[in-house]
């Protein structure tokens, strides 16, 4: 059979292959084995012959039609073969499958059978009384015919009547019977014991479930990919209502089979107050899963199912959740990601390994320059397969520049270079070069203003010392460029308020980040310390649905959507107005499923599947306008890039009016 370099067999082939992580049962497996070579079009006599392994030992077309309709396990030695003789030879194919398989193995429990089993004593007419033995065959009306045992010993004398034999013997056949009963039941219930000991070991270690996909770490953490079968709880209760969604449209689509798998790849957990996803995780996965159910709905084919997968706190298993997205991969229906994280070290290692896989990647909320197929972002080569919907960081700069006007200003610089795993932050090192690159901003920047710290030393203590030292320059700073995460903002505009010159005005300009500061925080509404806080984002909820976006109508479709019911769940309407988070998200997803359906328009016919090469391909032949998402019409371009994105480009303004600034620049 023709095999491709990932051993998938002919394109399209495995459009039609079983889901092992879809198997819940014995039962199942067996049922997806035998699918699994129905889909590569082998029979029994070509199996047996590929099964060979030069061993001598085959896998005969009675032993797998006995093993598959006998209702047991089949074990690990013959599936193992059966998947090999299927052509699925490399570990990472095999691994969906085994995985399955060990977790339906621990879920196997011995019950102790109440009362005495069958086999639980010896074959055969029991221990032999000396002196008797057996009677004739009588007549059922003779005076010398034994009555029927019943369970108890009689004994014929030489009258030739019987008696029911009573005293010692009888005890002592009782006795030997419950000795060896006894025996026997002691080793099922070990047996059992242990079974359940390994079961709750196993749960323990993933997530209180028995997918192994799901990862138990520090703390009690759950990282790893679900497809929502998994429990809606496996990463906090948050997320309990989009995860029920997810997990019953999953469960609709299988049901017609004719489907692909889209994952939706983020940090969707924190354990600490220094991570950077501040909870808008829930209103992005709500978003993924909005663009998944309205293009269900739309009866086009194929049918998309969303994975979960979780990156964890700060990114930290991002690792554990690529390697599993990469083998799905290359086994099975998995042809593109969306998400992707944010834009830190953790987030490019991942798109990278993502795309030695071969996986077309659509980013949410990566803006840093240069984080798209050209892979500037780090400087080690093109990350190949990576598109993104979110504006760049030079795009909001430049928008924020026009914004500022010819006024002079005194800028001073405050940065942070690492994320709180010591990683490097490209956000923010994004940010800082823009600073010093767009015409409009970078020649007000004062060289002796500029301050840096790390997150991991505290920012609550250094930041009043920064706030303080813009008074101590000599010059009158008007305006800080602000290169850190919104997560250290709260504290940075408290510290202004109490700096020794808090009554100067100043304005603080800064990233999309800050999209999800809290317009009530305390310190903007200082009538004794005037601050105005500039970022630039794609335009409010408001401004969505106002008539004068010629694309309101896209907006106001989603908003519906997004706020309707989801297999009984609601989504909070705040989620849109919050952050902007939800309406990547949706549109990310959105970019890859219309990419995959251009793919299966264009493919070998009505019943074959889009696989990720020609997902890609459509990816970036998404032009003019081709992705109708919530925030308007665009496209991708040659790298990576979200189009138009200039004219979506919206400044955003918190605090006070923004003051005209009588410093003139050095």
């Amino acid at each position: 059979m023709a095999e491709s370099e990932d051993g998938q067999g002919t394109p399209g082939d495995h459009g039609t292959w079983p889901d092992p992580r879809r198997v819940r049962n014995q039962k199942e497996l067996r049922d997806a084995l035998g699918q699994l070579r129905e889909s590569r079009g082998i029979t029994l006599k070509q199996m047996e012959k590929a099964s060979d392994d030069g061993s001598g030992r085959k896998l005969a077309p009675a032993t797998v039609s006995n093993v598959l309709s006998k209702d047991a396990l089949p074990g690990r030695d013959f599936v193992i073969r059966f998947l090999r003789a299927c052509g699925l030879s490399k570990t990472e194919q095999q691994e969906p499958w085994l995985t399955r398989w060990e977790a339906l193995k621990l879920d196997e429990a011995v019950p102790v059978e109440e009362g005495t089993p069958e086999d639980a004593v010896p074959p055969g007419p029991g221990p032999a009384v000396e002196g008797l033995q057996e009677s004739p065959v009588l007549p059922d009306n003779s005076p010398h015919r034994p009555p029927p045992r019943g369970g108890r010993r009689w004994v014929r004398f030489p009258s030739g009547r019987w008696k029911l034999l009573a005293g010692v013997i009888a005890c002592t056949v009782v006795t030997a019977l419950a000795v060896g009963v006894g025996a026997w039941q002691l080793h099922q219930q070990r047996v059992h014991d242990q079974q359940v000991q390994d079961r709750a070991r196993f749960k323990k270690q993933h997530c209180g479930t028995l997918d192994a996909s799901l990862v138990t770490g520090a703390g009690g953490e759950c990282t790893g990919i679900t497809d929502g079968s998994d429990g809606s709880a496996v990463f906090g209760s948050d997320l309990e209502p989009v995860m029920t969604a997810i997990g019953a449209e999953n469960s609709d689509v299988a049901k017609g089979g004719d489907y692909v798998t889209v994952a939706f790849l983020t940090p969707l957990t924190s354990k600490s107050a220094n991570n950077l996803t501040v909870g808008q995780y829930v209103a992005e996965l709500e978003g993924a899963y909005t663009a998944i159910e309205e293009e269900n709905d739309k009866d086009s084919r194929p049918r998309i199912q969303l994975l979960v997968a979780n990156m964890g706190s700060s990114e930290t298993q991002w690792a554990q959740a690529v390697g599993q997205l990469s083998a799905l991969a290359r086994a099975g229906r998995l042809v593109a990601v969306a998400g992707l994280g944010l834009s830190q070290q953790e987030s490019v290692d991942a798109a990278r390994q993502l795309s030695k896989a071969e996986l077309p990647m659509v980013g949410d909320l990566i803006t840093a320059d240069g984080f798209d197929s050209t892979g500037a972002v780090d400087g080690k080569g093109p990350i190949n397969g990576l598109a993104r919907v979110a504006l760049t960081n030079t795009d909001q700069l430049t928008a924020i520049s026009k914004e500022l006007g010819p006024a002079q200003r005194t800028a001073a610089l405050v940065s942070t270079q690492v994320t709180p795993n010591g990683t490097k932050d490209l956000y923010t090192e994004s940010l800082n070069r823009g600073f010093h690159t767009v015409k409009g901003l970078k020649k007000y920047l004062d060289n002796t203003s500029d301050f840096t710290f790390d997150p991991r030393g505290g920012p609550g203590t250094i930041l009043p010392t920064i706030s303080q030292n813009l008074c101590n320059t000599g010059k009158t700073v008007d305006t800080v460029y602000y290169a850190a995460r919104v997560k250290y903002l709260p504290d940075f505009l408290d510290a202004l308020t109490r700096r020794s010159c808090h009554a100067q005005p100043i304005t603080v300009v800064t990233g999309s980040d800050a999209s999800s500061l809290d317009p009530k925080t305390q310190a903007l509404h200082d009538p004794d310390a005037p601050i105005t806080v500039l970022y630039a984002n794609f335009p409010s909820a408001a401004q969505f649905h106002s008539s004068d976006n010629p694309d309101h109508g896209l907006y106001d479709a989603f908003a519906k959507d997004f706020t309707a019911s989801h297999h009984g769940q609601q989504f909070a309407g705040e989620h849109l107005t919050s952050s902007y988070w939800a309406i990547v998200a949706h549109d990310a997803v959105l970019t890859a499923a219309t990419a995959l359906h251009n793919a299966a328009a264009h493919g070998d016919g009505p019943t074959s599947l889009p696989n990720r090469y020609a997902v890609r391909d459509e990816l970036f032949a998404l032009r003019n306008g081709a992705v109708a998402g919530a925030s308007g019409h665009f496209g991708i371009d040659s790298n990576g890039n979200r189009t138009n994105s200039t004219t979506i480009a919206t400044v955003h303004r918190l605090g006070q009016p923004l003051p005209t600034p009588t410093q003139p620049a050095n």
